[in-house]
């Protein structure tokens, strides 16, 4: 792997700078002058001080700052549950409730089931240096987004921002990257279906719990009771929208949302507990072009990280009037894990491979053209090193992108693909606006009819493609929707040579899927079901009269390209 600075590509873009630190635009009719970038959000003048704030920001995404969180799992008990004997009483009652779905066994099973990511080495370099929360100068032994907090009751288990916006890419892990293996969806699932009918009295000996951590287990069994869960079809995607709506059915109609035991035990009907919206994670590197947030444009005002601190709390039960105060109360975390979370910087093909190996300039430069013909007008135009017609320039320089050219204002696009996601923002967006803490931090969620056709840069990593993961790989991408792969896998991304195709960028299809791939049910991705339809995202490939423009050498060409962005 290529390796370079710390933080080097972070400040590549700090020539924008102002005098001051102002606070952004969070407005509906902000703008992002084509050719910028917002990677240093606050302006901060300072590369020194922007380094810092970047860095307190990533310890804020890896280890979970806020301290008024519902659901702590707590820490000590768990792990004396999970190394427990299997005749242990508390422990067969979970499996059956589970029918053992929870295939680990220690702590370390335990994170890998939930898909987290391991810390990278502390010698990593560039955007692969990710700092160890807590102080710690040696590799920890949890996972990324796995945080351990203390609490006046004793050290508590939650999940933070890392658990589905990092991921493993052939042995490095990636801030920003969507997550294709989190689980921490079914985790919540689980949860509901086995720690409301768990006494506190009999979790506490079977677990040695402390008086306190008992106290800690019965303030999350009641928290849970606010929470409505739901899994999602396949792995690799998450059903938070239909988890904040769900769980603001269980709470009152008011504008704080209060705990209502009788909306806990009767909640209200909300179409999202049949109705499949799922959608894969959003990766953060592409929030520096962009004014709309979410896959579905649908946040048109407010801070995405506010929006996220919100949803995630909802979700967990959390009283909303606490959570308001802690947001008052800590600005600067906020400013922190938002300034990271627009720096954060996509992984390039050349950190992995060998670009002389595995890139073909003159068709890269052909697909250059191909792509400004017919997908610039959405996604954006991306100046190339090669455009500067430098003769001394390596070829890793002459395929970095230099610039993205995209819209002053993000756009929502109807291109046929899945509806569902989109159509599902109508069953919760006017109980959230009606919020007192949405108005307080000027978060305004209006449902759109189509999705944001997103920066492509890093879109090598990003596969499987569209909002809900449907598409593969490029291949696919480029390939008539009725043509597309009907049924492929989610498979891990460790080993490039089996779990990665280089000619069509992304998963393996077809004979090429190595049969260990399809022990793991949960990875298997069928199109027919509910909300994971493939279709769409073809018509700018064809021309007036229907017919295709490209010949399958001109589709390469265009995937050659893809690569260098």
């Amino acid at each position: 792997m290529k390796s370079f600075s710390a933080f080097t590509v972070i400040f590549i873009s700090l020539s924008f700078l102002s005098a001051h630190t102002y606070e952004p635009d969070w407005g509906r009719e902000a703008r992002v002058e084509v050719g910028e970038n917002r990677s240093n959000i606050y302006n901060i003048e300072s590369s020194e001080e922007f380094a810092d704030t970047v860095r307190a920001g990533f310890i804020h995404a890896l280890h979970y700052p806020v301290s008024v969180t519902g659901l702590y799992i707590p820490y000590g008990p768990l792990i004396n549950l999970l190394e427990a004997e299997h005749d242990n009483a508390l422990r067969r009652f979970i499996q059956r409730a589970t029918s053992a779905r929870a295939g680990f066994s220690n702590e370390q099973e335990m994170y890998e089931w939930l898909g987290l990511s391991p810390y990278n080495d502390i010698d990593a370099e560039g955007i692969y240096q990710i700092p160890y929360p807590g102080g710690l100068t040696e590799r920890p032994s949890f996972h990324m987004g796995a945080s351990i907090v203390d609490t006046p009751r004793g050290k508590g288990l939650t999940f933070s921002c890392a658990t589905c916006h990092s991921a493993e890419l052939f042995g490095q892990s990636v801030i920003g990257l969507n997550n294709k293996k989190a689980q921490a969806n079914q985790f919540f699932v689980m949860a509901k279906k086995t720690v409301p009918f768990i006494p506190s009295y009999f979790f506490q000996r079977a677990t040695d719990a402390t008086d306190d951590e008992r106290d800690m287990f019965r303030e999350t069994k009641q928290n849970l009771r606010s929470v409505g869960a739901i899994d999602p079809q396949v792995l690799g995607l998450d059903t938070s929208l239909p988890q904040v709506a769900l769980s603001l059915s269980r709470r009152s109609r008011d504008a704080n949302a209060s705990k209502s035991r009788f909306y806990e035990t009767f909640p209200r009907v909300n179409p999202l507990d049949r109705f499949v919206a799922d959608s894969k994670p959003g990766v953060w590197w592409t929030l520096k072009y962009k004014t709309r947030w979410l896959s579905d444009g649908s946040i048109v005002e407010g801070n995405p990280i506010l929006t996220n601190f919100l949803w995630n709390e909802l979700g967990r039960g959390t009283d909303l009037d606490e959570l308001k105060q802690w947001m008052e109360e800590n600005p600067e975390t906020i400013k922190e894990l938002t300034a990271a979370a627009f720096a954060t910087q996509a992984p390039r093909w050349s950190d992995f491979f060998d670009p002389v190996q595995t890139i073909n300039l003159p068709r890269a430069k052909r697909g250059e053209k191909i792509f400004n013909q017919s997908c610039k007008e959405c996604h954006g135009q991306y100046v190339k090193g090669w455009s500067q017609n430098n003769p001394y320039m390596s070829l890793e320089e002459k395929i970095e992108t230099i610039e993205v050219r995209y819209h002053e204002k993000t756009p929502v696009k109807n291109v046929g693909t899945d509806p569902q996601r989109w159509m599902g923002m109508n069953h919760f967006a006017e109980d959230l606006n009606n919020l007192e803490i949405s108005k307080w931090m000027e978060t305004v969620v209006e449902p759109q009819e189509g999705y944001v056709p997103p920066p492509l840069n890093g879109i090598w990593a990003r596969y499987p493609y569209f909002h809900n993961n449907s598409i593969p790989n490029l291949c696919a991408l480029l390939t008539p929707p009725d043509q597309r792969p009907r049924v492929f896998i989610q498979g891990p991304s460790q080993n490039p040579e089996t779990d990665f195709s280089f000619d069509c960028v992304g998963y393996p299809t077809e004979d090429e899927i190595p049969s260990s791939w399809w022990a793991n049910s949960s990875a298997v991705f069928d199109t027919n079901r509910p909300g994971l339809r493939n279709t769409g995202h073809y018509r700018m490939l064809l021309d007036d009269e229907g017919n295709e423009k490209y010949t399958p050498s001109q589709k390469r060409d265009l995937i050659e390209y893809l690569k260098t962005l």
